[in-house]
């Protein structure tokens, strides 16, 4: 069922996005700006300057784009490993596919995930920096009316090449990462699911859970590099690649800059996964 499992991905991916977006925003502004003593403090500046909808800013890009990004994720992952193992989705509940293999399949959905997603995650990250309060008489215009201008002014002031700032840190992030979310979730479920049956809704929820959070563990160095990368071209702080983005970092801030936002990542991740794994399944045996 190829056709579905990518249109389960999307459906799914755009439920986790809504769920966690507000999360997503608050960790991105501790990544790439000082002005946050942590992340109570970034909550209570945000609301205070911003309203409530300064949680939301860039969201509905995101919805129609990254959302169908999660379905190739989904999609390359679950066919991959098809090819690989020669079974299907449900097949595989059966009898556990290797780890390698799922780690593979996983690797390969995360690094077709990367690119496909480099330009729409930038946009993102763009719109969710902007702190202008859209709310209050006399703020200064914020730098992008929305991610349509902000896409344009990127390809006029920095180039095609500009949409894809941060692209290497993110395919970094997402190939090994992803192939380590697969293994938690699958080898989750397997342990506890009885043998020739379904996994539990519960089941699902909590291996979907643990999943975004093991898969975070690794992800977040390399995710504050690509945000800081993909803030270059906005702010005077310019780096000259991967390489000098990570010891200036290193050298101005400390080891610890590389570990910012891991703990708002790991509390979005559990709801947000949970909520992506459990639709993706409960779709997948609703067409099957």
């Amino acid at each position: 069922m190829p056709v579905e499992e990518f249109v389960a991905g999307w459906i799914s991916g755009a439920l986790g996005l809504v769920m966690g977006y507000p999360f997503d925003t608050v960790k991105v502004r501790l990544q790439t700006q000082n002005a946050y003593r942590g992340i109570v403090d970034c909550m209570v500046k945000i609301y205070r300057h911003e309203s409530i909808l300064g949680f939301f800013k860039g969201m509905s890009f995101p919805i129609a784009s990254i959302a169908v990004v999660n379905s190739v994720l989904f999609g390359v992952y679950s066919n991959t490993l098809q090819v690989l193992t020669a079974t299907s989705h449900q097949d595989r509940r059966a009898q556990l596919p290797s780890y390698t293999c799922i780690f593979l399949a996983g690797c390969t959905g995360g690094f077709v995930q990367a690119y496909a997603l480099a330009p729409f995650d930038l946009i993102k990250v763009r719109l969710q920096n902007q702190t202008e309060s859209r709310v209050r008489l006399g703020s200064p215009p914020p730098r992008y009316r929305g991610p349509v201008h902000c896409a344009a002014t990127i390809l006029r002031e920095e180039g095609p090449r500009g949409l894809f700032r941060g692209s290497g840190a993110l395919m970094l992030r997402d190939t090994p990462t992803l192939g380590l979310y697969f293994i938690t979730y699958e080898g989750l479920c397997y342990q506890y699911t009885p043998t020739g049956q379904q996994p539990s809704s519960t089941t699902v929820l909590v291996a979907g859970g643990f999943a975004g959070i093991a898969s975070w563990v690794t992800a977040t160095p390399f995710d504050v590099v690509k945000a800081r990368l993909q803030m270059g071209g906005v702010q005077q702080r310019a780096y000259a690649g991967m390489r000098d983005c990570i010891v200036t970092s290193f050298r101005r801030e400390g080891l610890a800059v590389f570990f910012r936002g891991f703990t708002i990542n790991s509390a979005r991740a559990f709801p947000v996964n949970a909520v992506t794994f459990l639709s993706y399944e409960s779709l997948l045996r609703m067409w099957g």
